[in-house]
């Protein structure tokens, strides 16, 4: 089969590599139609290369056709269409019993000290091969998949799959009270969907970026926004409009590579260009995360208020300004979206005719699985307008 394969910083290729095929008796393999390019991708395109290896099949977003499933695998069958969630949990043991399915003890990747093995995300990981392929192989298919309806097109659910489940938890872990107000900073594809359900779900939203083309779909959508290249101090022009306070809660949607932190930047093209058994341990290690957005985050909120931060970082040792986050009574909640926990919540909102969350004004560009290397690179550089892509296998 074709599959999108990492070998190197920002060099990806289309290549031919094994089919996939049933393991275990809680497999299932499926024929994939969509996969979306993540934000998070980017961070192995550019950043986290060390924990990568040459061939490694990348992607999490899939969603596809049911082809084969081992004995074990009862709630799906072959000819089903289903959206695959990026993190592969068990459903049954003690973490997923309490919905913290990004931490399954059954998938955790403990040579790693990290939690549920993830699709197409580095040896951190689990080093599981990914969706940007025309096949792929689900462990834990017992209770991953998520089976959609036939007929609509594959954005109405493809983003089950991450995004909506992502952007629906940080706005859950934002805490924001009835008729709040919410600042998202970032407005990717997890910040502009965070910033619709939290205006769906009735709160002021603020949402900030520098590109144009983000800006201008969040107005589309009712958002609030503020240019972050016009504003001086961004902290400053949020408290201008919401009484000199700032907002109830923040959401930080960028994550390692925001904008600014020149040491940090340093920091992250050195161990770019160091040999991977040099780098992985180094990056373990040490700070290499641009804070600028984090910090920001931090004197945006107003005091006694909650950041939820979806943002993808990587440093271990990353300073920060503790005096400033203990003196105004920050909240702070982060993680990986538990994806199946918040299925039941987001399906109905998808599901339906009136599209509340504006699912089929968000992906801007469709692209052949072989024109994939020429899609990283346009979203890497935010050209032509990208926010969000789709490879299509087959298109």
């Amino acid at each position: 089969m074709k599959a999108l394969t990492w070998h190197g910083k920002r060099d990806v290729r289309v290549e031919n590599v094994p089919d996939p095929k049933i393991k275990e008796p809680d497999d299932a393999v499926i024929r994939v139609t969509s996969s979306g390019i993540c934000g998070s991708d980017l961070h192995l395109y550019e950043v986290l290369g060390p924990f990568m290896s040459e061939g490694d099949v990348l992607g999490h977003e899939p969603i596809g056709i049911v082809e084969e499933t081992g004995p074990d695998v009862k709630h799906v069958k072959p000819g089903d269409r289903v959206v695959i969630p990026f993190n592969i949990s068990c459903g049954r043991c003690h973490m997923c019993e309490k919905q913290l399915y990004a931490q399954c003890e059954t998938t955790q990747v403990r040579e790693s000290d990290m939690g549920a093995a993830l699709f197409g995300y580095t040896r951190l990981y689990g080093q599981v091969p990914g969706g940007q392929a025309e096949y792929l192989r689900v462990p834990q298919a017992h209770f991953g998949p998520i089976k959609v309806p036939e007929g609509p097109p594959d954005e109405r659910f493809v983003y089950l799959s991450d995004v909506l489940p992502t952007a629906w938890q940080a706005v859950q872990w934002a805490e924001i009270p009835d008729g709040g107000s919410v600042t998202v900073l970032g407005l990717g594809p997890i910040g502009q969907m965070s910033a619709r359900i939290a205006r769906h779900l009735g709160h002021r939203v603020i949402g900030v970026d520098l590109v144009p083309e983000r800006l201008e779909m969040a107005r589309r959508h009712g958002i609030e926004v503020i240019d972050a290249d016009e504003a001086d101090d961004v902290p400053d022009a949020v408290r201008q409009i919401t009484g000199g306070r700032g907002t109830d809660s923040v959401i930080d949607a960028v994550g390692m590579e925001a904008h600014g932190s020149p040491g940090a930047k340093l920091a992250q093209t050195l161990t770019g260009l160091m040999p991977g058994n040099s780098a992985a341990p180094l990056m373990q290690r040490v700070g290499v995360d641009r804070l600028s957005a984090f910090l920001t985050a931090i004197e945006v909120v107003r005091r006694g208020g909650t950041i939820s931060l979806s943002g993808v970082y990587g440093g271990m040792t990353d300073p920060l300004p503790m005096l400033r986050m203990f003196d105004k009574g920050i909240t702070l909640r982060m993680g990986q979206a538990h994806v199946k926990r918040w299925i039941d919540d987001i399906m109905p909102l998808v599901a339906g005719d009136d599209d509340p969350l504006g699912v089929m004004d968000f992906t801007t560009h469709r692209v052949p699985l072989e024109k994939g290397p020429e899609a990283y690179e346009m979203f890497q550089k935010k050209q032509d307008g990208a926010i969000k892509v789709l490879l299509q296998p087959g298109a």
